[in-house]
């Protein structure tokens, strides 16, 4: 147990990607509200309690653990809270459990998971129940709810965990049936299996994670920790069909990284590429420094590393991987500033006259790769300890600036603040008071310029770095625009469109 509870910490962040691309992700924000209102109506037969959503920035997936008994729910609970309590790199870990039915432990005589009862904890041993409800204690002082045991709160429990493990609030839940069956959540890729599954309660369980999110989520994982390969092999059989193994499984390491081949019905041969053959095939054709002539050589490129990037995606999953990743830091992110650059032209191209619809870009995935505004600063703090006399770091953070589409608004408020640095400077902090100061004045600027309402002005832009995307409504713009006569309808319609590419280019620059 301990083992294994050292191993889903220390892999945590590479199995649900936790280190990767930040993307846009909705959430309930009145959770316990919603649950403890839930099919309440007000005299008039209104829903007393509507949920509040909005959208807000995600990164990375969270887990399910599924274990064999109550017994092992409790011992890996407590282990968890032990090991989190240990190692501070971990203090953010947010654990929970559930259970409501003394299930026959490893019993898997029958091909279907036994459904827990959401509504009553009756079933349980006094020792589980007391187990259970210290667990929910815990739970309410994370989040300041109020749940208990009782035939009352534990239902509420159930819900309002449920909400919360969609909103990506709870890191690992551990579970023995429950959430097991017909439960989905798009931000959860993880299913940790410490438990005999056979047939359609396999099926059942592995598919929770199913559920495909963006190109970064494009599987589900599983991890398990018992050898299940015959009974995978017998549920895909009976479920599926001869084809189906390879598209429900991932294949081996091996096949990914080194190649694999197959054979369709008619006996013909089909080799696929593996990573390291993809990679030298980069190396050779596309030396760096890059400059490829030619529409139709530009378009094999964006393909070729196309196909190196979807591998990557999957390769990250494996453990084998660390160490054998084949680039340089610095190569990857030459590649990756040279494929934005044709992502850039092959854009207008587009838009001209369609005559590259056969090209597809993966840019989720380089998001999920790219370097971060923590990583820059990092490098900025290095050259700054070297006295600023390594010439090769600026040239190495201009390379990861450029290699990161999002980063790439902030590259000249980065070279000005580089500028701006001496031998009293505090990179990290000198950073958030420069990046202040700066955001404050063009704003100010912008507001000037615009002959905006100030106040008004200000609240919008606040409520926009607040809830983590600029989309601001034609009502919001509209109260914050200088008078304009109803009459100058193309005018009003010009101007509102100006304010708002204007405070979306804003965003973009000082949001991280």
């Amino acid at each position: 147990v301990s083992n294994i509870v050292r191993y889903i910490l220390e892999h945590y962040n590479q199995k649900t990607m936790r280190a990767g691309q930040v993307f846009n992700y909705s959430i309930i924000t009145n959770v316990q509200d919603y649950v403890v209102n839930f099919g309440k109506t007000n005299d008039k037969g209104q829903t007393l309690v509507e949920e509040i959503r909005i959208e807000t920035k995600r990164q990375g997936f969270n887990s399910i653990f599924a274990v064999s008994s109550i017994n092992a729910a409790k011992i890996y609970y407590e282990e968890f809270k032990k090991q989190i309590k240990k190692n501070p790199k971990y203090k953010r870990f947010k654990i929970a459990t559930i259970y409501s039915y003394g299930v026959n432990e490893d019993d898997i005589s029958t091909d279907y998971l036994m459904d827990e009862d959401s509504d009553s904890t009756e079933a349980l041993s006094v020792d589980d129940r007391a187990f259970l409800a210290h667990a929910i204690d815990e739970y309410n002082q994370i989040f300041g709810t109020q749940y208990d045991t009782s035939a009352t709160l534990f239902p509420n429990y159930y819900k309002d965990l449920s909400m919360r493990i969609k909103n990506g609030e709870i890191d690992i839940l551990i579970v023995v049936n429950m959430f097991l069956t017909g439960f989905d959540a798009t931000g959860l890729n993880t299913l940790w299996v410490d438990k005999n599954l056979k047939q359609h309660g396999l099926i059942q369980s592995f598919s929770r994670t199913n559920r495909i999110l963006n190109a970064v989520k494009a599987y589900g994982n599983i991890v398990c920790f018992r050898d299940l390969r015959k009974q995978v092999d017998d549920a895909i059989a009976l479920y599926g069909d001869d084809e189906a193994k390879g598209i429900v499984i991932l294949k081996s390491f091996n096949d990914y990284y080194y190649g694999y081949t197959t054979t369709d019905k008619n006996g013909k041969e089909q080799h696929h590429a593996g990573y390291k053959e993809l990679i030298e095939k980069l190396y050779t054709d596309y030396k760096l420094p890059i400059d490829i002539i030619g529409e139709e050589n530009k378009k094999q490129f964006i393909k070729l590393f196309g196909a190196i990037l979807r591998l990557l995606n999957i390769l990250r999953s494996f453990d084998e991987f660390t160490g054998k990743e084949l680039f340089t830091e610095a190569d990857l992110q030459d590649y990756l500033s040279y494929y934005g650059v044709l992502y850039d032209e092959f854009k207008v191209i587009v838009t001209k006259d369609d005559v590259s619809s056969d090209i597809v870009f993966e840019m989720e995935l380089v998001k999920q790769i790219v370097v971060n505004i923590d990583y820059i600063l990092n490098l900025i703090k290095k050259y700054h300890d070297k006295h600023i006399l390594d010439k090769e770091i600026p040239v190495d953070i201009i390379r990861a600036i450029s290699s990161n589409p999002e980063l790439k608004p902030k590259k000249e408020l980065i070279e000005r603040f580089i500028t701006n640095l001496n031998a009293k400077s505090d990179v990290m902090t000198d950073w958030v008071k420069f990046k202040a100061e700066q955001k404050e004045k063009e704003l100010t600027q912008l507001i000037i310029d615009e002959k905006l309402k100030e106040e008004p002005a200000r609240e919008l832009v606040e409520k926009i770095f607040r809830i983590g995307r600029c989309e601001p409504s034609d009502a919001s713009i509209a109260e914050i625009l200088p008078p304009i006569s109803r009459f100058k309808v193309g005018l009003l319609a010009e101007t509102k469109m100006r304010v708002t590419e204007k405070l979306k280019d804003f965003f973009i620059k000082y949001f991280d």
